[in-house]
């Protein structure tokens, strides 16, 4: 039988000192890319570096601002991160939800041959995905972008475990209640299972607000590339403006750090999700 331990002051100390220099040893690119973001962007070569700024500027900002469609590929990058992150809260809490309680022969195998498609690397099916969506008029659209990851093995996967953790009488307590199977699963197992989902919808928010080759290939006018893509395309043959990566680079990345901080709770509870069974 396991004991709870209570964690000292002194343990407390300790970790925060070893772990410190890991934490800013991590956290060095990003305190970079902000401080450059800042900078002139002859300023950002210099040797040695400068790792506080002498001269703070926000033309970089300025000339993103005026120079691209910053709004418009960020509203992009908003729409299919959240309209994919939305559809897989509810498609993969579905699936995982009838892998965890809908029981027959071939359950086992249907959930191993979409657990096998976590093994399969993206590249691979990019060619096959992109004559689809073609042959659907779906090229330079955004549902492109959407549609093919509204829901995905590893979510399905995370959710049954979650779900087969949760006791199985408030199910059976609903269905005495007169509850349809339907009725069972929104007003149950769906709120019972927000730390799963929450991890879920947050995971596949940041890869998808991220993501570049798809959106790269999908897409083709200025209207409708994403953020990343998009950024991609301030850089010249010739010559590369730094002050002006770092800036949209910065702007990428405050919205995640955001979210990351509103939504951390949620996010550790859905590390532990279905690791324990009752």
């Amino acid at each position: 039988m396991a004991h709870n331990r209570r964690v000292s002051k002194r343990q407390i100390w300790l970790a925060v000192v070893l772990l410190s220099p890991f934490a800013a040893i991590s956290l060095l690119p990003l305190y970079w890319m902000m401080v450059s973001a800042f900078k002139p962007s002859a300023a950002i070569l210099n040797l040695p570096p400068d790792w506080l700024p002498e001269q703070v500027t926000l033309d970089n900002f300025v000339t993103l601002l005026q120079s691209a469609r910053v709004l418009r590929w960020t509203a992009n990058s908003l729409v299919v991160a959240s309209l994919v992150a939305v559809g897989n809260i509810v498609f993969d809490t579905m699936a995982g939800y009838a892998f965890a309680r809908r029981h027959s022969r071939w359950h086992p195998w249907l959930f191993w041959m979409i657990m096998a498609g976590m093994m399969i690397p993206e590249q691979i099916t990019m060619i096959p995905l992109f004559l689809m969506m073609v042959n659907w008029g779906w090229y330079n659209h955004l549902a492109a972008l959407v549609v093919p990851t509204l829901a995905t093995p590893f979510g399905i996967f995370l959710m049954k475990q979650f779900i087969e953790s949760l006791p199985e009488e408030l199910e059976a307590a609903a269905r005495i209640d007169g509850a349809s199977e339907w009725h069972v699963f929104w007003r149950v197992i769906f709120p019972l299972s927000r730390p799963a989902w929450a991890m879920v919808g947050l995971f596949h928010f940041v890869g998808n607000w991220n993501r570049f080759l798809w959106p790269l290939i999908m897409t083709h006018s200025d209207d409708m590339r994403t953020l990343p893509v998009g950024l991609a395309t301030l850089q010249s043959q010739y010559s590369i403006d730094f002050g002006l990566l770092m800036a949209g680079a910065a702007v990428t990345a405050l919205p995640m750090i955001l979210l990351f901080f509103a939504m951390q709770k949620s996010f550790y509870g859905g590390l532990t999700a279905g690791s324990l069974k009752t």
